[in-house]
């Protein structure tokens, strides 16, 4: 149910960009929104996180139609660069490409909070990984030259916990 009404809304968004003739765009999905629609866990949440690819103003009117949403600049956001190469695009979409960011890179987005909806999600999406892909995506995040040094200290300092729980 959760997940067709964030379909539903992602349908509105797509009619709207061609009802103002605005271009298609590409929309990365992270978080809770991914979760759901790539039904990586069962918990429900309305709200859409994206990556901010530097859209245009005009597109303001297509982003309301989100209601509770988060545009998270790159530089703030636990992603590693090659998040794009694992996106997976929902083939629903005809005019706009949406895309939601893998299983891996959902998990390892989580280690900064750790807090207990986070865990709980991690406990569903765990199982359903590949260890040398988190172990990749880690180090690729380790390597960021751009990341806020804070976003990284809170990487770093949850890392540990992280790794001994979920054996990674």
């Amino acid at each position: 149910m959760v997940r067709d009404n964030l379909i539903e809304v992602l349908h509105e968004m797509e009619e709207v960009t061609k009802l103002f003739k605005l271009e298609p765009f590409d929309i990365y999905i992270i978080g809770g929104g991914a979760c759901i629609l790539g039904e990586y866990t069962s918990r429900a949440t309305l709200d859409i996180d994206f990556i901010d690819l530097g859209y245009q103003s005009k597109y303001g009117k297509v982003f309301a139609l989100l209601r509770d949403y988060d545009m998270l600049e790159y530089q703030s956001t636990l992603l590693s660069p090659k998040y794009k190469e694992r996106a997976i695009k929902l083939d629903e979409f005809r005019y706009i490409n949406v895309y939601i960011i893998s299983k891996e890179d959902v998990a390892v987005s989580k280690i900064i909070r750790l807090a207990n909806k986070d865990i709980e999600d991690l406990n569903q999406i765990i199982p359903k990984c590949k260890k040398e892909v988190l172990n990749r995506i880690i180090n690729e995040i380790l390597n960021r030259k751009d990341l806020f040094e804070s976003k990284k200290e809170g990487f770093i300092k949850n890392l540990k916990k992280f790794r001994e729980m979920y054996d990674v």
